[in-house]
């Protein structure tokens, strides 16, 4: 018997009710479009429940999100945004207050786009994180290899709060480079309050990939990490640019396929589960 399914990581998105300037690029050309629960239901064939993360980093969205949770049972725990260095706790409690308030899991900001690799160790931004511990949330960290630094630090200064490391960090797949991500995927992992997700790969390598060229990536998150620290998470829509829903599924079943069945079962589900505290 095989435990719950769970796809730690995925977006929806309404271009024709709210702008989405990332998407206008010809590289996104292919998934700029609304992308529905309706949509999700149908891509997600055989998940047992998801976390809905957001996209952009306006409050509206995430609650907005909450209320779609709330609205979709497939859908069992949203990562929203708020902004770190204005007033977090009356925003969380604001979110929390919406409808599908319950289902807020964490909390997350577009680190990637800060042009100040350094940017998670500012003061504000740390006093914003204490208030997610406070909150008792998870705080997912959405940063670029270069940025791994900062984000260990930040961890180290929190050690009671719990970091989801987004995608990996986004190693240079397409390049085939391991190193300097390697090692410095390393040293946060570390740290015990820290997980990863096994997300997002397949947008890094770009089209055409085969499953081998993710496996030096996968290895090193699983030896850095264990199976009991790792979830899986599709990235869809954005996966779409590399690869369909199945395909990205597929491949973290192959990539999975030497672990024992309850490492397999932490990867697909469990961790995510535990991590984010999603009800059944």
């Amino acid at each position: 018997m095989t435990g719950r399914r769970v796809d730690a990581h995925h977006h929806l998105w309404r271009t024709s009710a709210r702008r989405h300037a990332w998407l206008d690029g010809e590289d996104t050309a292919a998934i700029r479009r609304d992308f529905t629960p309706d949509d999700l239901r149908v891509a997600a064939l055989g998940m047992d429940a998801t976390v809905l993360v957001q996209v952009l980093p306006e409050f509206d969205e995430s609650v907005e999100f909450l209320a779609i949770a709330a609205a979709e049972p497939l859908i069992a725990g949203v990562v929203g945004w708020i902004d770190l260095t204005g007033s977090p706790a009356r925003d969380i409690d604001r979110l929390r207050s919406a409808p599908g308030g319950e289902l807020l899991a964490g909390v997350r900001h577009l680190v990637q786009a800060e042009p100040d690799p350094r940017w998670l160790e500012r003061e504000d931004v740390l006093a914003g994180l204490a208030a997610v511990r406070d909150a008792g949330l998870v705080y997912d960290l959405l940063v670029r290899p270069h940025q791994l630094p900062a984000a260990t630090a930040a961890v180290r200064a929190l050690p009671e709060l719990t970091f989801v490391l987004d995608h990996l960090a986004k190693p240079p797949i397409a390049a085939g480079e391991l190193q300097p991500w390697a090692t410095e995927l390393a040293l946060l992992a570390r740290e015990p309050n820290v997980v990863a997700k096994l997300s997002g790969l397949v947008t890094e390598a770009g089209r055409p990939w085969r499953v081998e060229d993710l496996r030096p990536y996968a290895e090193t998150a699983l030896t850095a990490f264990g199976p009991d620290r790792l979830m899986l998470g599709s990235d869809w829509p954005v996966c779409l640019l590399a690869g369909t829903y199945a395909e990205v599924m597929d491949a973290a079943d192959r990539l999975l396929e030497d672990l024992t069945p309850s490492e397999r079962d932490a990867v697909r589900g469990g961790t995510a589960t535990r991590v984010y505290g999603l009800a059944p």
